[in-house]
């Protein structure tokens, strides 16, 4: 993507408003707007061209053996846009390896779909979760040695277990109504 001098202008306005906020003028505040739409824009423009890119590879692709020489030529631009192979262009370049472009892609193309699915299985599988060293019950707990236990005296009792919230905070008991009194007629 390539700024004219008008929009690097803006552009180092609103950096430096973002680094230092100050008050825009209504100007600088128009002309951000303007520069985002532009950017906008030309990232819609490059999601569209890169699908028709892709919709030309794949009529290529299916037009195959006859397409091979414009089918080649567009897959090695398509990954030089990052484009992850599928398992068709995989199946296709097999059928074309006897050419050493081919053959050269081929290789390319599957260490490109080991890493992507690799990728994708890394993304899938939680990291496992490792312990911290700064809290207590980390690996610093862990070398610590395990304190000896209050020996049992013979007059005095066990240490009595923590209590139990139940036994701490029992349960609260509705309000029973008091007693309605009766009216004598009299």
């Amino acid at each position: 993507m390539a700024f004219s001098a008008d929009e690097l202008r803006v552009l180092r306005r609103a950096l430096a408003t973002a680094l230092h906020p100050t008050p825009l003028p209504d100007e600088d505040v128009r002309d951000c707007l303007r520069l985002a739409g532009a950017v906008d824009e030309a990232a819609g423009e490059a999601g569209r061209l890169r699908a028709f890119l892709l919709a030309d590879l794949a009529r290529y692709r299916d037009a195959l053996p006859g397409s091979a020489g414009g089918y080649l030529e567009l897959l090695q631009d398509a990954l030089a846009g990052g484009y992850d192979p599928r398992p068709e262009d995989l199946a296709a370049l097999r059928g074309l390896r006897r050419r050493p472009v081919a053959a050269s892609l081929l290789v390319r193309c599957q260490v490109l779909a080991e890493r992507s699915v690799r990728a994708r299985l890394a993304a899938r599988t939680p990291a496992p979760r490792s312990r911290l060293l700064a809290l207590p019950g980390g690996r610093a707990a862990e070398a610590e040695p395990e304190r000896p236990k209050a020996p049992e005296t013979p007059g005095h009792p066990p240490a009595r277990p923590a209590p139990k919230p139940s036994e701490v905070f029992p349960p609260r008991r509705r309000p029973v109504p008091p007693p309605q009194q009766q009216r004598v007629a009299g």
